[in-house]
């Protein structure tokens, strides 16, 4: 979400209209699976880097016609690891930033899919050394909203309520588009900022391998983003596609817990301003924990929470957050 010098720093139970016993069962299957859409995860993602996100459970099977409506709270603390070319030094920035997202469970052509949407609002603080003197920035205000069409095409059928309760996962291959629009807070006369100025499309593919409570996820995406012409005092920034790969292991703990230990690496993105190539390209890993906690059929809280492991240029942060869902529809 910050935009600085042309880095980025840039969701169980369900209720069943049926017979006391099938809901028995169904229930069963849910709590065994912990089924919950990775738009939980995506809160997190838009609260910090969209390069370094970390998303857990991408890639599994929901119930179609299912709504979930989320709302979060992250905090992030620490400093930005910048290139020797950046007017930026030392800095050390805090955000608090609230999130409100709608997603929806769909049958694509028979195949499970999803989109989602999440507007997250942050205040940042911090200061840093500027081209040799000391600068602080406070700001709010909207940071740039994502949009993301996803579709499980093997391994995870389009299912209804009742025929989920029979699902059990094996392999399950998928495709996901996720699109970042230039509508959050922008100064040009600011190098840091909420919003970028600029598009972003990701498209990201991804396998997923369950052996009963135990499942592995590993994905691998790439970020195309197009120019920004009001980059800090009128300049042209562009930059080169980031690719991104994440390994996931996640382990049922029953009655719907689940918990989930996530590594990313990215690598590539470096800019160029007004022609002139930057020393900036991205070689930077992050480590993740995530722990789901079901409160009862329809509502559900996640913690979680990441750190830096290495950073050449960018996302040298820490970060909580915790998220609260509700389900409706689909026959619940």
């Amino acid at each position: 979400m910050l935009n600085l010098n042309g880095n980025r720093r840039d969701g169980c139970f369900f209720r069943a209209a049926i017979a006391r016993p099938l809901l028995r069962g169904y229930r069963h299957v849910i709590e065994r699976s912990g089924v919950v859409p990775a738009v939980i995860a995506l809160l997190f993602v838009a609260a910090q880097a969209h390069a370094g996100e970390i998303e857990p459970r991408a890639y599994v099977n929901t119930p179609v016609g299912i709504n979930f409506l989320l709302a979060g709270y992250i905090y992030s603390d620490g400093g930005l690891s910048t290139a020797g070319s950046s007017p930026i030094k030392d800095a050390q920035l805090k955000m608090h930033t609230g999130v409100l997202a709608y997603a929806r469970s769909l049958d694509v052509w028979g195949k499970s899919g999803k989109f989602d949407v999440i507007v997250p609002y942050s205040e940042l603080s911090g200061t840093a050394m500027v081209a040799g003197q000391p600068r602080e920035r406070n700001v709010s205000g909207l940071n740039d909203p994502l949009f993301r069409f996803s579709v499980n095409f093997y391994g995870a059928p389009a299912l209804s309520v009742q025929e989920f309760e029979s699902f059990q996962q094996d392999i399950i291959i998928g495709a996901s588009v996720q699109v970042s629009a230039p509508l959050g807070q922008y100064d040009e006369d600011k190098l840091v900022n909420l919003g970028n100025n600029r598009w972003f499309v990701k498209p990201d593919i991804g396998i997923s391998k369950a052996w009963g409570g135990l499942s592995l996820e590993l994905s691998t995406g790439v970020y195309f983003f197009s120019k920004n012409d009001d980059f800090f005092g009128g300049k042209t920034l562009e930059q080169d596609p980031l690719f991104t790969a994440q390994a996931h292991v996640t382990y049922s703990l029953g009655h719907g817990i689940w918990a989930a230990l996530s590594f990313n690496h990215d690598y590539g993105g470096r800019t160029t301003v007004n022609g002139v190539k930057g020393d900036d390209l991205q070689q930077n890993s992050r480590l993740g924990l995530t722990l789901a906690l079901p409160v009862n059929r329809n509502n559900s809280i996640k913690l979680y929470g990441n750190t830096g492991t290495h950073t050449s240029t960018g996302t040298d942060f820490d970060m909580v957050g915790i998220v609260w869902q509700f389900r409706w529809g689909g026959g619940l």
